[in-house]
């Protein structure tokens, strides 16, 4: 048997980021000089992974490898185990030899295109470690295992659109990105738990079994946890600001990422799950709803970009979103077959942006469409992206900073003057004057009164003296019992406890 040979495919790329990882760290790597080396290992590397697959795909059509391989436990406690498996099927062999191929070619092109730039040798060993996340997501053979290479595509698509990262704009775009995908963890992280609750595991055939015969509540809330995980990796409604945003990182690292291989992830996800989405009508329901208005959104936006990326990033969107419409519709093979065409079109896209741009430099910007400049309303909207991001903001974001200002408020008003701590006047988390309109404000200003009034009549004039020495010394062993709690131990202890509740 040719079982050895799947993991093989994920070992080179993964080996050869840890060797420049290693270099980098020692100082060895470094300089010009070292350009030559480290651009052959992360080309031999995936070239290795690439031939691997062929391989693979090859002696898995003649029946020499089995679709789940099984190499033994990886973690193990009671009943709870998760094993280190593979599953070498049609969908996880082909989407291996494209992103093989791809991972490749942006290897062999950022040889030259990113000659003599400072993160050189840091630029090859995300790009290789994300080669060998994305071949472990396609080949796992159960949800945690996938859920490992996610998490580390996630770290390198970070990485990599903070290249620059002294540049305020890029680190900014990539914290951004980096949060909301962690949104769509969230759910991967509760659809590997429901799955396990309810199908008794967390191997892809044993979920997709199970999935097929659970009652339709159940397999919608399974299938409404991974759809989150998808719909915020392939930057579908709401999520969909990111991948604009992500364009900061380099050329290279937009074709692999954003264009050929890592935005198609929550696409696959789906369609690993088919059986399962096939029991949760509703959730395929909304799946077709937000590919839909992705599609839509996509195809408006990127009418009125004047920059190749911005034009690319929102057509690859547009693209992305009709295969959740494809999914959510039930035409899964014509999903699939749109995932591998759109794969090859974009990819190369990207890659001849940066040689497109300087043959039409100096060239006027193309206008947008007749139909469009008419309605002047939907050229506006277009050109502000929807709002879609502001409001996020206004009801995410800027909901949580008020929260935050409001608690700080509190504790300085409040508790600190009760235990005797004297706090600095500092700036509110808005930066604007504190306010807090409605109950909460009147109620927080009836307290500030009866504080100054208990102040001005006992404090001021005396009579509480004795209760200030006992505030301050209440505030001392409070002091003392709080530098005591934020020890290691003890947040370490409270974390146990709570898992062990858990379970």
């Amino acid at each position: 048997m040719l079982d050895w040979l799947v993991p093989a495919i994920i070992l080179p790329p993964i080996l050869a980021a840890a060797a420049l990882g290693l270099g980098l760290l020692a100082g060895r790597i470094q300089g010009e000089t070292w350009e030559r080396a480290s651009a052959r290992l992360v080309t031999g590397a995936t070239a290795s992974s690439l031939l691997v697959a062929l391989a693979a795909a090859f002696w898995h059509g003649q029946g020499s490898i089995p679709e789940q391989i099984n190499f033994g436990p990886w973690l193990e406690s009671g009943d709870y185990r998760i094993d280190i498996s593979f599953h070498a099927d049609g969908l996880g062999l082909g989407l291996s030899l494209l992103f093989g191929l791809f991972a490749w070619m942006a290897a062999r092109f950022s040889v030259h295109y990113l000659h003599r730039e400072t993160g050189f040798h840091r630029f090859f060993m995300i790009l290789a470690l994300f080669a060998g996340a994305m071949q472990l997501i396609v080949l796992a053979g159960n949800a945690p295992l996938a859920f490992a290479g996610w998490e580390l595509a996630g770290v390198c698509s970070y990485l990599l659109i903070a290249y620059a990262y002294d540049r305020p704009t890029a680190a900014g775009n990539a914290t951004r990105a980096f949060v909301t995908n962690r949104v769509g963890d969230a759910g991967f992280i509760l659809g590997i738990y429901f799955a396990y609750v309810w199908t008794g595991g967390v191997e892809w055939p044993q979920i997709l079994a199970q999935g097929a015969v659970l009652e339709p509540a159940k397999a919608g809330v399974l299938a409404a946890c991974f759809l989150l995980a998808a719909t915020a990796k392939s930057a579908q409604i709401p999520f969909a600001p990111w991948l604009a945003r992500a364009m900061e990182g380099p050329t290279p690292s937009s074709a692999i990422f954003y264009g050929a291989v890592m935005v198609h992830a929550g696409v696959y996800l789906v369609l690993r799950l088919e059986s399962v989405f096939s029991q949760a009508p509703l959730v395929m329901a909304l799946m077709a709803l937000l590919g839909l208005a992705t599609a839509l959104y996509g195809f408006l936006c990127g009418l009125v970009q004047t920059d190749v990326k911005s034009a690319l990033v929102f057509s690859t969107m547009g693209q992305v979103g009709l295969m959740f419409l494809e999914c959510g519709l039930g035409l899964w093979s014509l999903a699939a077959w749109h995932l591998a065409a759109h794969a090859v079109v974009r990819g190369y896209q990207f890659l001849t942006a940066p040689a497109l741009m300087h043959h039409i430099a100096g060239m006027p910007t193309r206008p947008p469409p007749a139909w469009m400049a008419r309605q002047r309303w939907l050229y506006l909207a277009a050109t502000r992206r929807f709002w879609l991001e502001e409001a996020v903001d206004i009801f995410t974001t800027r909901q949580v900073q008020g929260y935050a200002a409001d608690l700080e408020r509190f504790d300085g008003s409040v508790v600190d003057p009760l235990v005797g701590l004297s706090s600095p006047a500092a700036p509110s988390v808005d930066g604007g004057a504190p306010h807090l309109g409605g109950l909460p404000g009147r109620v927080l200003q009836r307290i500030a009164e009866s504080l100054h009034w208990f102040e001005e009549r006992l404090v001021l004039a005396g009579v509480g003296r004795d209760l200030i020495a006992q505030g301050r010394r209440l505030g001392t062993q409070l002091n003392r019992i709080e530098a005591g709690l934020l020890r290691p131990r003890y947040p370490t202890l409270l974390v146990i406890i709570v898992l062990l509740a858990c379970l």
